[in-house]
């Protein structure tokens, strides 16, 4: 006899789907211009109207508020800065859950909270809705190119109903679990980023000290056991001095932030993330709050009272 459970009913979302947007930053503008190019019906908001223009000229359509713009979709995204920003455009009374509809899904892209994760997933089930957390990797580069890691919790048959989408924007989708899962998931991404970061850095400090041709020696290391995507796509940018965001310091320090609070509560000691952190406090509190994690080099040439002038070597890099 089968004792197993009955699978439950797949989700189904209308066709052609309707999608809301909320957020066209660094990360939220490139993404949303891939699902215009597959030929999504796009609904948008900005903070900064002037953001959204590039979507606008592309075929979006404004919408003057969140909730306006999750009355008309049926699959809402939303790509914003701080835990802050989602819990107030999802739980205020003019937010989006509030006016949830039965079967309606909500996305998540920003890093965020766990908790608040868990805590948004409950409402929309309250409302026979759906919300999953879908924290990003890749940067700026991986939401251009559209081969963003998708890491996703929430409801599975939810997460079923919107893959087409997440596969417009990213290469790897990858369904961790229950409700908060997916922002787990990302908080060890940054974890290892963070330590990734220090290494690659500290490594071209060293390499200027020692009278190396950065990117010679890139040529080397990339292709060693030392390869990884920051050496790949920051490291040249160290190399010329371009801090400009891909992803931003602040944002950064907030992701590190929650993931140690998180560690806090499971009883865990994250010696290393704790040193990155305050070193990226550090180069915030002189002016690089909106500069790309990679500036992190300023914070160790701030350690280094030794470090070699600009013009002392031909191979130093350039200040």
């Amino acid at each position: 006899m089968n004792t197993s459970s009955p699978a439950a009913e797949p989700l189904i979302l209308p066709s052609p789907v309707r999608i809301g947007w909320i957020g066209a930053g660094v990360m939220g503008a490139p993404m949303c211009e891939h699902l215009l190019r597959a030929g999504y019906a796009l609904t948008v908001f900005t903070r900064t109207p002037s953001k959204a223009q590039v979507l606008l000229d592309q075929g979006a359509r404004w919408e003057e508020s969140p909730a306006a713009v999750a009355a008309e979709a049926d699959v809402v995204c939303t790509m914003v800065g701080f835990p802050q920003d989602v819990r107030r455009i999802y739980l205020e009374p003019d937010g989006l859950l509030p006016q949830a509809r039965p079967g309606q899904v909500f996305v998540d892209f920003t890093t965020s909270e766990p908790t608040l994760a868990r805590e948004l997933s409950s409402v929309a089930s309250s409302k026979s809705a759906s919300a999953l957390d879908a924290p990003v990797s890749g940067g700026d580069v991986g939401a251009r190119e559209g081969t963003l890691s998708i890491m996703v919790g929430g409801d599975a048959r939810a997460f079923e109903a919107v893959r087409p989408i997440m596969s417009v924007l990213g290469r790897t989708v990858v369904y961790q679990g229950h409700a908060g899962c997916g922002q787990h998931a990302k908080l060890c991404n940054q974890i290892t980023i963070a330590g990734t970061m220090i290494g690659v850095c500290e490594a071209l400090l060293y390499a200027q000290k020692a009278g190396l041709d950065g990117e010679t020696l890139l040529r080397s290391i990339s292709s060693g056991a030392a390869g990884c995507w920051t050496l790949d796509h920051l490291a040249p940018r160290i190399l010329k001095r371009d801090f400009e965001a891909g992803f931003f310091v602040e944002h950064f320090i907030k992701d590190m932030g929650m993931a140690l609070d998180e560690a806090k509560r499971m009883g865990l000691l994250l010696t290393g993330l704790s040193l990155v952190r305050k070193l990226y406090v550090a180069i915030q509190a002189n002016g690089h709050g909106r500069s790309g994690t990679h500036a992190l080099l300023l914070a160790l040439e701030d350690l280094s009272p030794t470090f070699l002038p600009a013009d002392s070597s031909p191979h130093a890099l350039s200040k």
